[in-house]
């Protein structure tokens, strides 16, 4: 993690030497002495991080340059903001000695950081030999205790196995079934999750080995040479067919090693395994002595990316496996085997027991970790079991036995680039089990400045790669995915979250506080708050504080009194979910904050005299508060990208929820940094509003509530200039209001979702021409036509919603048509008597709601051929509707139903939701009758 500090300050120290930053002589030689320093210095820091684990001497060198840097960050943070202090208007002259005091007092302990980085970097010279170089790093004794013990997979009987045979038996006929080609199968997963086990079952069955005529298997080291991983391969074929290693093989190059290998298997039907491969290049070296002789030759390839997997199988037509957590009951048995020796477990530990397993994930390398631990403990001794239940972070740490886990985690977190370390060690503020928002830790990472700026990028585009990655990697999991594909929430696995609160707190990167904490740390950076805090952790310093979370925090904090001795490098304040009633007022010398979220909070207002000065400031989440206007001062804001003032609200009839927004300063078009603005009222200063929006050329998302009629026009061509919008959402002033849209005729060609609310009369006809987008929602339009045949060509559209759309008696979704589409909802069509699927219409539809269509007595037609269909659901729909799907007597389209898997029938009642499975409907086939769900969830979620 040093190399992490190091690297962020020396992109912190660019600007400097850009002449965007101007420092004073004395300062500014400091800084240009530091910054040579740390260049020299980061060229072998990954190296050092990757074996601070085992050498502890190295542990402590790491840990004096990472506190430099940190402390260095701090003084040019200070330094930034006692110059914006010094170019104030008005500044007294006692003011103005301060600043200058504390311009001299930063030049001095920058002299002092040199002189102490002048000392590290003379002991370098005594780890040169333990570290060689970089790529080095990995071969060390660290890693090889992990390869050793990884050796152990190769070993295991199928006794000591679970969970495998299905897997295995699917990677089998990959292996002897299919065409006479080379393909490759890849088997990707997140480390620990036995891609080598499963993979070496598979090679070491008789049918298979008898199947091909040379079966070689290499093992991929994480700092692998191309000559070495080609010399390995050689070597083990000329074993495999008991022919000699010809002389100079150690010293051949690796076109010549190629060659031979490829002169060896041409006329074989071979199996080559390449197990744990960390990266493309080894790929690409030896796919090309790999022959496609059509003899039926196979390569299986071990990997926890996911890409790597991918790419290398695409290229051959052939598998990935994506190896995947123990079931629940796979879990079971294997904890139980390792646990209590295949006995049961006692009654009084089964509590305990099945929530440390569900920490475990269903890892199957944690689940043997953690049993061996308890396998050592006293079974009568139910406190010793609890302690560990309480503590698993601390037995982690603590543990020899689990030292094994560790390491594989590690080796994942070593590979990461420096970045990417910040960005996923940032998931250890967040507690257990909390499914973590996409964009709220895409907003953060930026705020942190942990987002390198690329050409042609967004900082938003970045970041997201970088999430990507982290998946790829397989260090996270998506939770939760939108109806059109994106990542919308993300967990991280129990286990994987201990580590990484240890590793943060080791590095002083953050720290958790809990209500059992003991003490804080001295020196804060980030602090994130789980539940109610005890007077004793008060009145700490917070002079380093960058970051503030409140998670599950119950009383009214105040940061005063919290923090009396202030903080003056906070960056990110974090109040979501909190009992928050008044707008932080401490907050209005904050200078460098950049995030601030009051989600969902009990705000009102937002005073003038204190946003205002929040220069830096780049999100601001008012989401869920009572906020309904926002101050002139707001327009000061120049860096501000995300801003969010809505609240929801359940008016009658819930499918479609409503919004209250906000009333925007007039000249909301000066905030030219806008990226998500939502959601702006727009019946305010006689249309002036709508004339600015065309300004906001970066906004990506645009939420506008209560449009005018009489502004379509100007709407339209604001819009028309907004090149870069990839979702927009339009409410009318009410539902028989109209939205004009007919002076806009090019729409922003990357728009990807759009939510319409308010009369159209008629479809736009440019929406065909939208190839981008993925999600449309139309409400109250009161078409003539039937909008389907407008809309069933739209090729990526997978999310399809209409509420009091058309008033026509059918809807006839085509033969062929919405190849894409995975959700559609119908609502309110009061003249609907029938709906028709035709063949091959919606392939790919998963979830269908229909709700309110009073005439409406059947079902579709042709619901039948819809074939992925998982949920079926029925909101108010007419009884007589409902009695043709019962199971039992009069269901005489029940058949048409019955390949779906969830068919309910939804009644809105007192504020809530009351949902029947149809198949726990009665004899009588009452559709009121059978078991209740009761669900306050909105079914539909209008939202960018």
């Amino acid at each position: 993690m040093a190399e992490s500090a190091v690297g962020f300050l020396l992109e912190r120290l660019a600007p400097v030497f850009d002449n965007k930053v101007t420092l004073f002589g004395e300062v500014q030689a400091e800084v240009l002495c530091l910054k040579g320093r740390l260049e020299l210095i980061k060229a072998f820091l990954r190296a050092a991080d990757a074996l601070e684990e085992s050498d502890e001497e190295l542990k402590v060198w790491v840990k004096q340059v990472r506190d430099v840097a940190h402390e260095a960050e701090d003084l040019l943070d200070e330094l930034e903001l006692v110059q914006v202090n010094n170019h104030a208007n008005g500044l007294s002259i006692y003011l103005r000695v301060r600043n200058m005091k504390a311009r001299y007092r930063i030049a001095h302990e920058l002299k002092s950081i040199n002189s102490r980085m002048k000392t590290i970097s003379s002991t370098d010279k005594r780890f040169l030999s333990k570290l060689h170089t970089p790529s080095e790093a990995s071969s060390s004794n660290y890693t090889g205790a992990w390869h050793d013990q990884r050796g152990d997979a190769l070993l295991l009987d199928n006794t000591d196995l679970v969970g495998i045979d299905r897997p295995k038996k699917k990677l089998i006929g990959w292996l002897m079934k299919g065409c006479p080609g080379r393909k490759v199968i890849s088997v990707t997963g997140m480390g620990g999750m036995g891609k080598t086990t499963l993979v070496k079952q598979a090679y070491d069955d008789p049918e298979v080995r008898k199947h091909f005529k040379a079966c070689v298997w290499v093992t991929v080291s994480q700092s692998c040479k191309v000559e070495e991983l080609l010399r390995d391969l050689a070597q083990k074929l000329f074993s495999e067919i008991r022919r000699p290693i010809p002389e100079g093989l150690e010293s051949m190059c690796s076109d010549k090693l190629k060659m031979i290998i490829k002169d060896l298997l041409q006329r074989k039907k071979y199996l080559v395994v390449f197990d744990d491969v960390w990266h493309m290049y080894e790929w690409e070296a030896v796919k090309y002595a790999l022959p496609n002789n059509n003899c039926g030759s196979r390569i299986m390839i071990t990997t926890r990316k996911s890409d790597l997997a991918s790419i290398s199988s695409i290229e051959s037509n052939g598998k990935v496996y994506n190896l995947h957590p123990l079931k629940e009951d796979e879990a079971w048995d294997l904890f139980c085997r390792n646990t209590f020796q295949g006995h049961s477990c006692p009654s009084y530990l089964m509590d305990i027991c099945k929530y440390i397993l569900r920490k475990c994930g269903g890892l199957p390398l944690a689940i043997v970790a953690i049993s061996g631990v308890l396998a050592t403990k006293d079974k009568r001794r139910i406190d010793e079991w609890d302690m560990i239940c309480r503590s698993l972070g601390a037995e982690i740490q603590g543990n020899g036995k689990l030292d094994n886990f560790k390491t594989v985690f590690n080796l994942s977190f070593n590979d990461l680039p420096y970045h990417l370390k910040y960005c996923f060690l940032y998931l250890s503020i967040f507690p257990e089990d909390y499914l973590i928002q996409r964009m709220r830790v895409i907003r953060l990472w930026i705020a942190e400045g942990f987002i390198e700026a690329k050409e042609g990028k967004t900082m938003e585009d970045v970041a997201n790669d970088y999430l990507k990655e982290l998946l790829n990697r397989n260090l996270i999991q998506v939770a939760e995915t939108t109806s059109d594909g994106r990542v919308k929430t993300l967990r991280i696995h129990d286990l994987l979250r201990e580590i990484i609160i240890l590793k943060s707190k080791d590095q002083n990167f953050a720290s958790i506080v809990k209500e059992q904490s003991v003490a804080w740390p001295e020196k804060i950076r980030r602090l994130s708050v789980h539940g109610r805090l005890p007077y004793r952790q008060q009145h700490r310093s917070a002079s380093q504080l960058r970051s503030l979370f409140m998670f599950g925090v119950v009383e009214n904090l105040s940061l005063g009194k919290l923090f009396p001795e202030g903080f003056k490098l906070l960056g990110v304040l974090d109040y979501q979910d909190t009992p928050l009633k008044k707008f932080p007022v401490a907050v209005v010398d904050q200078y460098h904050l950049r995030y601030l979220s009051l989600r969902n909070t009990k705000v009102k207002m937002v005073p003038s005299h204190i946003i205002g000065k929040l220069h830096n400031l780049e999100t601001l989440d008012l989401k869920e508060t009572c906020v309904r206007e926002l101050p002139v001062d707001i327009l000061k804001l120049q860096k501000l990208r995300h801003l969010l003032v809505y609240r929801s609200k359940v008016k009658g009839y819930a499918q479609f929820y409503s919004k209250h927004g906000f009333k925007a300063p007039t000249e909301i078009g000066n905030l030219q940094s806008l990226q998500k603005l939502c959601f702006v009222e727009a019946n305010h200063d006689c249309g002036m509003i709508i004339r600015q929006l065309g300004k906001l050329s970066q906004l990506r998302r645009l939420g506008i509530l209560k449009l005018r009629e009489e502004d379509g026009k100007a709407f339209c061509l604001s819009i028309e200039r907004l090149t870069n919008l990839h979702a927009l959402s339009v409410t009318s002033e009410g539902e028989n209001k109209v939205i004009d849209l007919t002076f806009l005729s090019s729409p922003p060609p990357f728009l990807q979702r759009l939510y319409l609310s308010g009369c159209l009369q008629e479809l736009p006809s440019w929406i065909q021409s939208l190839h981008s987008l993925t999600r449309l929602f139309l409400k109250w339009s009161c078409l003539k036509y039937d909008p389907l045949v407008y809309l069933q060509d739209l090729p990526n559209l997978a999310h399809l919603e209409l509420l009091q759309v058309y008033d026509g008696d059918t809807l006839h979704f085509r033969c062929g048509k919405f190849k894409k589409l995975k959700v559609l909802g119908l609502g309110k069509f009061d003249g609907l008597k029938q709906v028709i699927v035709g063949k091959d219409a919606m392939p790919c539809l998963e979830r269908l709601s229909i709700g309110r269509c009073e005439l409406l007595k059947k079902v579709p037609s042709g619901i039948e051929h819809l074939t992925k269909l998982k949920v079926l659901e029925f909101f108010d729909m007419p009884d007589e509707l409902i009695k043709t799907i019962c199971p039992h007597g009069p269901g005489k389209d029940h058949f048409k139903v019955s390949h779906i898997p969830d068919v309910y029938s939804t009644y809105w009642r007192d504020g809530g939701w009351d949902v029947y499975s149809v198949d726990s409907f009665s004899r009588d086939c009452c559709p009121r009758s059978g078991t209740v769900m009761r669900s306050h969830e909105p079914r539909i979620q209008w939202k960018l």
